[in-house]
């Protein structure tokens, strides 16, 4: 469970209400009155939603939906413990040949990594490798794109929606001004859409968006070590120089963690 998501919406969120309490004087049902708009809400949801529809094929908007839960479920990323993984894999070839890492490869949890290792064990060139592997990095990269693509358009869409509920409140309002004790309340009601929209684009969306790109930032980063990796152990580089080749990778901080396994393994190619 990401804390910080968690932590970051209660704030917002807690922040946005105490203002809404504050300016009202804690006057709840003045609030509900003033606030509280289901037309407004239903075009300011509905309204980007469906435009995003029209903008994005279906399997797209299934993939947005689905990458959604990475929000509060990040997946497991871990740089540090990959490097480990590798490691070990270099130690194991060191004393039992490539041709070791197969079973290896099989008990791998990361279908990336296997698809590497499978390939290093077939003696495939070590350069088709790398682009093979660059290729999957691209297009795995290309679809948390696609599906960061969805919360960005809603998040530019949202405002301009709000805007269309503004005019759309502003044009009945001015149908009729015969009483101008009610063009404020009025003009109150209209802006509510606008204010929705705002909402929408940079409490929700916007942050989803942020985060998505985040996390798609360090899988990337993940896949980049796993190419290294995989590359140094087909050269057969000593799993010393393969560690500290990894770890270049790293923040400076998690370069100072000790690699378990690693620096095991000292032979006469230092």
């Amino acid at each position: 469970m990401d804390i910080a998501s968690i932590i970051g919406f209660i704030f917002a969120g807690g922040m946005l209400f105490l203002s809404m309490l504050l300016t009202a004087d804690f006057d709840i049902v003045l609030i509900v009155v003033a606030f509280g708009s289901a037309s407004s809400f239903a075009l300011v949801v509905m309204g980007p939603i469906g435009g995003a529809f029209i903008a994005h094929p279906m399997s797209t908007m299934k993939a947005a939906l689905k990458a959604t839960k990475t929000v509060f479920k990040p997946p497991s990323l871990d740089p540090a413990k990959a490097i480990q993984d590798i490691i070990g894999l270099a130690n194991l070839v060191r004393k039992e040949g490539i041709l070791s890492i197969e079973e290896a490869a099989k008990n791998m949890g990361d279908p990336f990594i296997q698809k590497g290792l499978g390939l290093v064990v077939d003696a495939v060139d070590p350069e088709l490798v790398k682009n093979i592997l660059e290729t999957e990095m691209q297009f795995i990269e290309g679809r948390h794109n696609a599906a960061k693509s969805v919360w960005e358009f809603i998040d530019g869409a949202s405002p301009a929606w709000g805007m269309m509920g503004t005019l759309i409140g502003l044009i009945i309002m001015l149908q009729d001004l015969s009483d101008p004790s009610a063009v404020g309340p009025g003009m109150s009601v209209a802006l509510i859409t606008t204010f929705y929209g705002a909402i929408a684009s940079n409490y929700i969306c916007k942050p989803i968006a942020t985060k998505l790109g985040n996390y798609s930032k360090e899988e990337m980063l993940l896949k980049q070590v796993l190419i290294e990796g995989i590359l140094s152990i087909q050269a057969g580089d000593n799993p010393r120089i393969i560690e500290e080749k990894l770890k270049a990778f790293l923040s400076p901080a998690m370069r100072d963690v000790p690699v378990e396994g690693g620096g095991s393994g000292r032979g006469g190619d230092e």
